[in-house]
């Protein structure tokens, strides 16, 4: 039987760094595990909620008033000869790179560098670089928490979107595992653009500090003047008529403002960035003024892409 702890502060287990404790908190590395944890849960009544890499995610300042399950399952099993790798959600999408360059499968180089686990990555479909986790996905196994039976579903039925899918549309589907479909690829050379990602990445996000990601999702623009005004400054085509929201943040000369600890990127408008002793207030008075500035200049209304946790 698995841990259940009390009073566990969130606050290290995200990449925000921000957060207050949770009222129980465990750990789980199987679906046998987390149905235990649902049950739990049930019995006391609690509302429940499923930690990753904590990437993605703002943690209120008071914690969060049930259970964290953090899953924990990380078996990975690579099959070079087939061409594919079987991981668990809990297994850091980092891991999953690295195992397939090193083992000369090729697909998830866009992924190099992004935080969190395959979980979350699955949940919300990452994507960078003209690649996202819909391209890549064989099958995902997801407890159904409404009957409590394991599910598997096939690549159309994840519905896959921009940054979403059904895991994200139906919370009580909780992804547990997954098939992902690779390419031969030569070893050297994967890891060679893995790098080149990484250092791109490096060059253009803000290093050191702590934060979320992206915090707003790129907006659908049908102002068409304004997106030939993006395309005219950043020689880049609008795709599918998304304005990438850092760049309208910039227009707004935001970039270095602050409340409290939390501030707007030096480097890259759309990270919003703990920069010392932020709290989850901060953080959401903050966005709160991007998207009013955004609303009044643009007309446009921004959506956090940020998990909010006891709120």
């Amino acid at each position: 039987m698995f841990n259940v702890q009390k009073n566990i502060i969130l606050a290290p287990l995200t990449s925000f760094n921000i957060g207050g404790p949770a009222k129980y908190f465990v750990e789980t590395k199987s679906a046998t595990d987390i149905c235990e944890a649902l049950e739990f849960a049930a019995e006391k009544k609690l509302d429940y909620f499923i930690l990753g890499g904590g990437s993605n995610v703002l943690v209120s300042d008071k914690g969060f008033d049930g259970l964290v399950i953090k899953i924990k399952s990380e078996n990975i099993n690579v099959n070079k000869e087939e061409q594919f790798i079987e991981t668990e959600a809990g297994l850091n999408l980092a891991t999953l790179v690295k195992e397939a360059a090193e083992n000369g499968l090729s697909g998830l180089e866009w992924a190099a560098g992004i935080p969190g686990t395959v979980g979350g990555a699955l949940r919300g479909n990452a994507r960078a670089f003209g690649g996202d986790m819909a391209s890549v996905v064989e099958n995902v196994v997801a407890l159904d928490t409404k009957d409590m039976q394991i599910k598997t579903f096939s690549n159309s039925q994840c519905e896959f979107s921009y940054w979403g899918s059904i895991f994200k549309k139906d919370p009580n589907l909780i992804v547990v595992a997954a098939k992902i479909k690779m390419q031969a690829g030569n070893k050297e050379k994967i890891m060679q653009k893995n790098r080149e990602i990484i250092n791109k990445r490096i060059s253009s996000q803000p290093q050191g500090s702590p934060s979320a990601g992206s915090f707003f999702l790129n907006p659908v623009v049908d102002n068409e003047k304004l997106r030939k005004e993006f395309e005219t400054d950043t020689g880049t085509k609008c795709q599918e008529n998304k304005i990438p929201a850092g760049w309208l943040i910039d227009q707004i000369g935001l970039r270095g403002k602050k409340i409290g600890g939390a501030m707007i990127s030096e480097k890259h408008g759309n990270f919003l960035v703990n920069a010392g002793g932020a709290t989850a207030e901060d953080v959401i008075m903050l966005s709160s003024l991007v998207k009013e500035n955004i609303r009044q200049k643009f007309n446009i209304q921004l959506e956090s892409e940020v998990r909010l946790v006891g709120f």
